[in-house]
């Protein structure tokens, strides 16, 4: 396994930030890291990394004990903390010269170059990193991690203050380099992580809540079901109401189309089919929706507000 973690623990004072968790994810993988603000990600990664040591519990990188071996596990480590540091003062080139050099990269120069081009850095390489913007401040820690070409990349979201085209770019870029690396990032942006990660793991008042392939963990929660149908004539809608097999309706984005949740996805069906035959109307479409990683997070967590 690339990274495992055991009973892994934070405690500070009487709080526990991570509490006793476990995870394997094998050699790679794009795995992606959720859960609300406060959650234990961050935490989490931190201990990954080795900047903080746990209370309880084991940290692995490819197999190299993390608080045991701490040099060793971060020379195959890439980390892009949560809050970026970097170091304003110096040039782009500069800066990553100097990160090249601290981590003993051989032809450093050469190597800065490369993941110049490869993070999209070449028309800001000779700015002050304190004259960029956040998203290119943000390409610049990527590229950080990029830099000794290390096994394992641990992202603290990575695509943070980007604009949708930079977004874009850094995810194909991620895409790109996890043929050849692990990737575990965390990110508020679900459709992200819906898009690019092979496997997710949700973490919520420090404990794991889920951790299951992204195509697998839709299934996990069982809830409302999202029916979307289309009539070739007007329907009443108080008619809707009527039906106990119908939780809740809302209107589609055509004429005579709604949205339905229920329950009970197959005996909705059957009474939408009934209430169609018995305005002497039929449907033209009809559709069960899957549940989106966006529904299933707020379920698990039982928050709202913290996407």
């Amino acid at each position: 396994m690339a990274i495992r973690v055991e009973e892994l623990t934070k405690i500070y004072g009487k709080q526990k930030a991570v509490n006793g968790i476990n995870f394997d994810i094998p050699k790679g993988s794009i795995v992606g890291f959720l859960g609300p603000n406060g959650a234990g990600k961050s935490t989490t990664m931190k201990m990954l990394t080795g900047y903080i040591p746990p209370t309880y519990g084991k940290a692995f990188i490819n197999d190299i004990h993390v608080e045991l071996d701490p040099i060793k596990a971060q020379s195959k480590i890439g980390y892009l903390p949560e809050n970026n540091p970097l170091y304003v003062d110096m040039f782009v080139r500069e800066y990553l010269l100097f990160m090249a050099e601290l981590n003993k990269v051989k032809k450093p120069k050469i190597k800065v170059e490369e993941i110049i081009d490869k993070t999209g850095l070449r028309l800001e390489a000779k700015k002050k990193i304190d004259d960029l913007s956040k998203g290119y401040r943000q390409r610049v820690g990527l590229a950080q991690a990029l830099i000794h070409d290390p096994e394992v990349l641990i992202l603290d979201e990575p695509t943070s203050a980007m604009d949708p085209n930079q977004v874009v770019e850094i995810r194909n870029l991620i895409q790109n380099i996890s043929q050849e690396k692990t990737i575990l990032l965390s990110s508020h942006i679900l459709q992200e992580v819906e898009a690019i990660c092979q496997s997710v793991i949700i973490i919520n008042l420090g404990k794991i809540v889920a951790n299951a392939k992204t195509n697998e963990i839709m299934t996990m929660v069982k809830g409302e079901t999202k029916i979307y149908v289309e009539f070739s004539s007007a329907i009443p809608q108080d008619t809707f109401s009527k039906l106990p097999e119908i939780l809740r309706y809302e209107k589609g984005n055509k004429e005579n189309a709604w949205y339905f949740y229920t329950d009970e996805a197959t005996a909705c069906k059957i009474a939408i089919n009934k209430m169609a035959s018995s305005f002497n109307t039929y449907i033209l479409e009809q559709k069960e929706e899957k549940e989106s990683l966006e529904h299933i997070f707020k379920k698990l967590t039982n928050h709202v507000d913290h996407i």
